[in-house]
């Protein structure tokens, strides 16, 4: 059963590159060179994304998010690690100077162009630097 868990292309990350493509965002994909692959890479604003799924992730306070009734060592340790692992790659990727962004999925279900939108802000605020 895990096997079939995808790590790229999963429909809430295919909805945001589609929300941002339509808006003109141009981006590239899991990039290798970088810590943690991030989802989208904004290379123009020195950001990458991360689509976090609530469950792999833990996002606090998410309905998602729940603990299984069984095994649970298991899934506390599993899930300490994802969390501890965003995290040291988070930091990795500030000091190469690159800002993160983590957009839940729940969030993108709920309401994707809401998110599009905020994101096409925030990029409208920031700089337009030279391509990295």
């Amino acid at each position: 059963m895990m096997s079939r868990v995808r790590t790229k292309g999963t429909s809430p990350e295919l909805a945001l590159r589609s929300a941002l493509h339509s808006a003109g965002i141009r981006f590239r994909l899991h990039r290798k060179d970088l810590p943690g692959k991030p989802d989208i890479v904004l290379p123009k604003y020195e950001i990458v994304i991360f689509v976090h799924g609530c469950f792999w992730h833990h996002h606090e306070g998410c309905i998602k998010s729940k603990m299984p009734k069984t095994n649970i060592e298991f899934w506390q340790n599993k899930i300490a690690a994802n969390v501890m692992r965003d995290k040291s790659n988070q930091d990795d990727l500030a000091k190469l100077g690159w800002q993160t962004l983590v957009v839940w999925e729940c969030e993108i279900k709920k309401d994707v162009h809401g998110v599009a939108t905020q994101l096409i802000v925030l990029l409208s605020l920031s700089k337009t630097g030279n391509s990295k």
